[in-house]
């Protein structure tokens, strides 16, 4: 009996060394695969990291910025988390005496029917020149060469920045941002205008939003940045409102509801900021949002800029990304911001990642909000011990499945919300990201 209780005694300690050590590199795999933390992009030293324009193309996110507001680049990562970390390659670098070769403001990385173009806003140095420019890439790779394809704008030929091309019902429209009048700085309305192609306008500019709402209006009347999302069919443009040097800086949500897109009256305004600072989360001026899909396709993530203290203005933006859900009538809720440090799991699909995914329900196009549940760190010791208790069930026969399934499961991290039922005075930023219809 005796020796019989030693050797018990004996496997136990052992089976909990082998369960401490797979503890251990379970959730070393998991902080550097599984998980990540924000800011994915450091704030640069001199203007800091704003207006993220992201693109999910083909097994790899494609990430475009200004580079100290004289050229363009585009990095490449497999993985969302590592696009600050990725090589930039600058694809363009206008002439510094041209009427576009200073102050290049917000490029924005999209494909369209095919093709990649990056819009940009630049100027010949003096802010009232702003206007919004075109790129057309020479062949299929977002890195390589770009022809320049001239102003994009309309007869008036007045201030411009953050365009953004949008497709909708099998046409194509330009909205940005600019001056109703010669001169500014204030009100910066939203402008549409239909497209003859990807870079010529075609007819006047007319009247989408202004700032009407006191939040739209917070140290500065402006609304800029719009950024086309789209799901099951229907049409939304997240937007930037409010001064974007000033903490209040925030994301609110135009939705295309019919008619014609040259109409305001065509779309609604969500009364609402949809994404906002906080303070518990060191988000402060949030705005200039990308979306774009998990590279399973499940999966919808925000990428945005905001400072990580009251008052750092635009020096101290860095890029930060969270997934988000959809409410019952396929409106975007992003939730709030998730704190720095807060570990957030990768995006479904990248390597590394612990999770299995059921599969897609049929005709979801940006991920079923039921059907996402966004999780902490997993710890994969918690696994290996439930198999374990399945073999030594000699050894233990009062083993209970009950607390391990109990343990597995996953806690939704701060910033995510369940789905609710349907019932610049001189440097304005812009938005970046990806095509109207995002993913791979």
């Amino acid at each position: 009996m005796t020796q019989t209780s030693s050797s018990i005694a004996a496997v136990a300690r052992l089976l909990a060394a082998i369960v401490l050590a797979a503890s251990a590199w379970g959730s070393a795999g998991a902080t550097s695969a599984a998980t990540f933390t924000n800011p994915i992009v450091q704030a640069s030293p001199d203007t800091g990291s704003a207006d993220p324009s992201v693109v999910f193309h083909r097994g790899y996110y494609y990430y475009c910025r200004s580079l100290g507001a004289r050229a363009i680049g585009v990095a490449r990562a497999r993985r969302l988390q590592d696009i600050g970390a990725a090589p930039m390659v600058t694809v363009f670098s206008p002439p510094a005496d041209s009427p576009y070769g200073r102050e290049v403001w917000a490029p924005e990385l999209q494909r369209i029917r095919g093709r990649w173009y990056i819009y940009f806003a630049a100027s010949d140095g003096i802010n009232a020149n702003h206007r919004m420019y075109a790129l057309q890439a020479a062949g299929d790779d977002p890195q390589g060469r770009y022809a320049f394809k001239g102003r994009v704008g309309d007869e008036s030929d007045r201030w411009a920045i953050d365009g953004v091309a949008l497709e909708l019902r099998g046409k194509l429209y330009f909205v940005w941002s600019g001056w109703p009048q010669a001169k500014g700085d204030f009100p910066q309305v939203l402008y549409i205008a239909a497209m003859r192609d990807p870079w010529t306008i075609a007819g006047p500019r007319h009247l989408l939003a202004a700032p009407e709402h006191t939040w739209e209006r917070a140290v500065a009347p402006l609304l800029e940045g719009p950024e086309p999302l789209a799901r099951r069919g229907r049409m939304h443009l997240v937007y930037s409102a409010g001064a974007s040097w000033s903490d209040d800086y925030a994301l609110g949500v135009l939705t295309y509801r019919g008619g014609d897109p040259l109409r305001s009256t065509s779309w609604v305004k969500q009364p609402q900021p949809a994404f906002a600072k906080s303070g518990d989360a060191q988000a402060f001026g949030v705005g200039h949002a990308s979306f774009v899909r998990s590279p399973d396709g499940h999966e919808d993530w925000i990428v945005y800029h905001a400072t990580d203290r009251p008052g750092a203005g635009w020096r101290g933006r860095s890029v930060r990304a969270q997934r988000f859900g959809w409410t019952g009538d396929d409106r975007p809720d992003f939730g709030r911001p998730v704190a720095i440090g807060v570990p957030i799991e990768a995006p479904s699909g990248t390597a590394g990642a612990t999770v299995e995914r059921p599969p897609r329900t049929p005709g979801a196009t940006s991920g079923a909000a039921g059907s996402r549940q966004p999780c902490v760190r997993r710890n994969t010791s918690i696994r290996l011990l439930a198999g374990m208790s399945k073999r030594c069930s000699k050894l233990r026969p009062t083993c209970s499945a009950a607390a391990t399934t109990s343990a597995r499961r996953r806690t939704p991290h701060a910033g995510f919300r369940p789905r609710r039922s349907a019932s610049k005075a001189t440097l304005p930023g812009a938005v970046g990201s990806p095509s109207t219809t995002y993913g791979p």
